[in-house]
Order: structure tokens, then sequence, then C-alpha cells
């Protein structure tokens, strides 16, 4: 359990330094943003639907060996082949992509990235939560909270 604890807390130290990946429109509220996008991801979906596609990694052979020891003794080990690895994949997820991203362009929304507030900012920001998107510059930058929501900043 401790181990597991361990690992969340890594994760989510991580995701604090992640840029934020979102659709952005100056003024408008988060939550519509939300509800755009989970509408978009829905109407992507249903136009382009997953398929996923079992495929298979090509086989690896290790060439034959001559293994010896301290002593000089000196055995023959054969070739053989790994197998590979076998994963599924997903044919339309780049098009679903470009189909959501479309529909949140008609709606008005471009896709952002804002990167991560240095610490230093995000310690000295008052903490609340971005309801309003605002408008952004070359010196915003986003701090996450630890309940999922975030804060945009315009670093002085």
């Amino acid at each position: 359990m401790k181990h597991i604890l361990i690992c969340a807390a890594g994760l989510a130290a991580l995701a604090s330094c992640a840029p934020l990946e979102t659709y952005y429109k100056p003024g408008a509220d988060v939550a519509t943003v939300q509800r755009q996008t989970t509408s978009c991801e829905v109407e992507a979906l249903a136009k382009v639907p997953a398929s996923y596609v079992t495929r298979q990694a090509p086989p690896r052979f290790m060439p034959p060996q001559n293994l010896c020891n301290a002593a000089g003794e000196c055995r023959a080990v054969p070739g053989y082949f790994i197998p590979g690895a076998v994963y599924e994949v997903d044919p339309n997820a780049e098009l679903r992509q470009r189909v959501e991203v479309q529909c949140m362009a008609d709606a008005g929304f471009v896709p952002v990235s804002i990167p991560a507030c240095p610490s230093g900012v995000a310690k000295a920001a008052p903490p609340r939560a971005t309801t309003t998107l605002p408008p952004l510059n070359a010196k915003s930058c986003v701090i996450r909270n630890s309940d999922g929501s975030f804060q945009i900043v315009t670093q002085g």
C-alpha cells in the first residue's frame, strides 16, 4: 500500500510539471470549455468510431554464441527467435482527433498548450481556480491544483 501511495504522489508531481493541453477562447467559462469538449468528443466518436486492430511486431533473431568460463571451457548456444510483442492500434484515432479539433474550432475554440508555472510563481500566487479563460501571452503559465482544477497566471 505504501508503494502505491508513493507512486501516486510521484505521478501527481509529474502532472503538476506538465503543460496544460486544453481548448481556448478568451473569456470562455472553463465549464463551457469542458461541456463543449465532451460534446465534440462524443460527436467525433460517433463519426469516426474506434476500430481496434491487433498487430504483432516482427520477431527478433538472437544469433548463436559460444559461452566460455574462466577455465576456458566453452559451450555453444544455438540461435533462437524472440517472438514480437502483440499490441492493438486504433487506425481511426488520428482522424477522430482531427474531427474533434474541427468541432471545437467550429465553436470558436483553438487547442493550446500552456506551460507549467515555475515553482516560485506557483508559491507566490494566491490559491484559486480559473473559472473564466483570461487573455494569454508569452508570459502566461498554469498552476495545477490538487482538486484537478487549474489557475492560469500571467507572470509580471
